[in-house]
């Protein structure tokens, strides 16, 4: 089994678009992204930690009440 690796932030728009995120919002000091009701803040750093990366995907699985593996990440 493979392992978690950082992630540009780019690359993270683009597996969210790819799991029915919108577009990214502007909005404050921080983009947004809608799925349905759920609005996730996106943080403004150029790349993604691993630690970070876990704690936005923790966001996500609660927020849209689907879980992500590592494997589906990757396949993204």
């Amino acid at each position: 089994m493979g392992r978690w690796k950082p992630c540009k932030r780019k690359d993270f728009i683009k597996k969210l678009k790819k799991l029915g995120f919108g577009s990214p919002e502007p909005g404050g000091r921080h983009f947004y992204m809608r799925h349905h009701a759920y609005t996730l803040t996106l943080p403004n750093n150029k790349e993604y930690s691993v630690p970070q990366i876990k704690m936005l995907i923790s966001e996500i699985e609660h927020g849209t009440g689907k879980k992500i593996s590592l494997v589906e990440w990757e396949n993204l």
